[in-house]
């Protein structure tokens, strides 16, 4: 009897303690596990900062239990184009992009937070090393990782000097990466479309990504055109993913102008060609027919020489200012389209907002009572600014077929925003606000260009991968819990170039490092983000 009771009493612990497993259980949804298998219904359980169990937990128990009701369950979605290194030091909540499950943003296109000089009223940090620390400090809601600027370590060197750096200057430089990259950067970025980076020649960027390659890091690259030469542009970056031998992933995949819309199939054809030879190549995309960039780039690049005050100075100049114009009406400048084309988003002088915010050039230019190239340089010289723009140039025929290939992830090349003030007097792009819902909503669920799976995996393992990040991008026992819980039916952008400031809607649940920051679509105001180093990564020694 005896034995009998000791039996009784060992199954009951043994239940009480499955019954009290996981701090966390997500019940029944519908599991997306990132790796583009196909959906089953299932629950999480969630310990700490960890995925404990997927499957059938019916029999367990958890200190917090939600009932998804069939919502889907998705490793959290990833940023491989983010600008939110400098807003999320305004707005740690990362609203804009939370809101649609993005538990991961990723910086880098040409300029990074680090390394920068010293300057007198500001010690937070200089190294890309001491912003991860830093902001880490401060408090955040998303993970965040970073590629170290080609264009910053050149700037620190050079400053935005138009000329070859010699063997001292480039070593300097290369010192620069060799630091970033064992502070934990994920490899090279670059965004060779604009000044100075345009001024770094191919051997320049090939030296600084065998650094970047010698720990494991990847090139990553805005073409140096994406319009007239985007077919030798690809050919850079294959030029320096084979020489430097490490991966490439173009940014923001697109061919501007519809001239050079017929080159869609020579693109991807050279994408295709590289692969099969042995070259890692991806590339990432944002799913809009529009860019947006300073109208500035309007200006031909060597005017630009010197930074903004310079080009002003330039503008001023009679002499120069007739070549400047001659040059934009010839089309050199890559932005140089139809002003018909062109939304400018907003000022820094209130004056001109009230003029011109949100109107496309050609009314700009007639209000302005000029043709719209000197209406551009006189702009440029009121407002002491590059004047963020909107250029629609990019084909929606063509982006369909690049998003429909396997290697191209997701990116916002936007800022992670909020409806507060200090960001809702600014213009932007919808893509801030939109880009993964966008993605998910319109191409993926009724446009049907793959399957949700398939649109998962696009936001999650693959870009993981591209990245070699360890336990993350997948729902896998244990892997971190970045998780995204979402409604299938219902996720979509909201908003638009005329109205961009609204948040997308069908995410229901986010956690970050298994912590709970979205709930029933409302911010927790937690910040459980962290830095996510790259393969190089060496920690600190601390000594005594």
């Amino acid at each position: 009897m005896r034995f009998i009771l000791f039996l009784f009493f060992v199954l009951f612990l043994s239940v009480g303690r499955a019954q009290t497993r996981y701090d966390i259980l997500l019940r029944n949804g519908i599991i997306y596990d990132g790796t583009g298998s196909k959906s089953y219904t299932g629950d999480v359980g969630i310990n700490a900062d960890t995925i404990a169990a997927i499957g059938d937990l019916s029999k367990a128990k958890g200190k917090t239990e939600i009932n998804l009701n069939h919502l889907a369950i998705a490793p959290g979605f990833v940023n491989m184009l983010s600008w939110a290194d400098g807003t999320l030091l305004t707005d740690g909540r990362s609203m804009s992009d939370i809101k649609q499950g993005v538990t991961l943003e990723v910086f880098g296109e040409g300029w990074s937070p680090g390394p920068r000089h010293r300057k007198k009223n500001d010690k937070l940090w200089t190294t890309l090393g001491g912003y991860f620390d830093h902001l880490e400090k401060k408090g955040v809601s998303p993970n965040f990782a970073s590629f170290v600027g080609a264009t910053t370590v050149r700037t620190f060197v050079l400053d935005q000097e138009n000329r070859k750096p010699d063997p001292g200057e480039l070593q300097q430089m290369k010192d620069l990466v060799k630091q970033a990259m064992e502070q934990g950067a994920m490899g090279l970025g670059t965004s060779l479309i604009y000044a100075p980076a345009t001024f770094a020649a191919t051997e320049e960027l090939i030296e600084l990504s065998k650094v970047a390659a010698k720990y494991g890091g990847s090139y990553i690259t805005h073409l140096r055109s994406e319009s007239d030469q985007i077919l030798e542009a690809i050919n850079e970056a294959l030029r320096i993913s084979k020489e430097a031998n490490l991966p490439a992933e173009i940014y923001h995949l697109k061919i501007n102008h519809q001239r050079n819309w017929n080159k869609i199939d020579s693109v991807l054809a050279k994408i295709d060609s590289a692969q099969r030879a042995g070259l890692k190549i991806t590339a990432n995309m944002y799913p809009y027919v529009a860019s947006a960039t300073g109208l500035k780039e309007r200006v031909p690049t060597w005017a630009q020489e010197g930074g903004l005050t310079q080009m002003r100075a330039r503008i001023k100049d009679p002499v120069t200012r007739k070549r400047i114009l001659y040059e934009m009406e010839k089309g050199i400048p890559t932005k140089n389209s139809d002003p018909k084309n062109v939304m400018l988003l907003g000022f820094r002088k209130d004056s001109l907002n009230r003029l011109y915010k949100s109107k496309r050039l050609t009314e700009v230019a007639l209000l302005h009572g000029k043709n719209a190239d000197e209406t551009v340089l006189d702009l440029l010289v009121a407002d002491k600014s590059s004047i963020p723009a909107v250029f629609f140039l990019i084909s929606e025929e063509n982006m369909k077929k690049m998003l429909e290939k396997p290697y191209v992830s997701i990116g916002s090349d936007g800022g992670s925003l909020a409806l507060t003030p200090e960001f809702m007097e600014q213009g932007t792009h919808p893509r801030a606000y939109g880009t993964f819902a966008r993605f998910l909503g319109k191409y993926v669920r009724d446009e049907k260009l793959m399957s949700m799976e398939e649109g998962v995996r696009r936001m999650t393992s693959l870009p993981i991968s591209h990245l070699k990040i360890k336990k993350r991008g997948e729902l896998k026992k244990g892997y971190y819990a970045d998780i995204v819980v979402f409604d299938p039916k219902q996720i979509i952008d909201q908003a638009t170039f005329d109205n961009p400031h609204q948040y997308s809607t069908g995410v229901v649940h986010v956690f970050v490092n298994g912590t709970h920051v979205l709930k029933e679509g409302e911010h927790t105001g937690a910040f459980p983000g962290k830095a996510i180093r790259g393969p190089g990564y060496r920690k600190p020694i601390v000594t005594k």
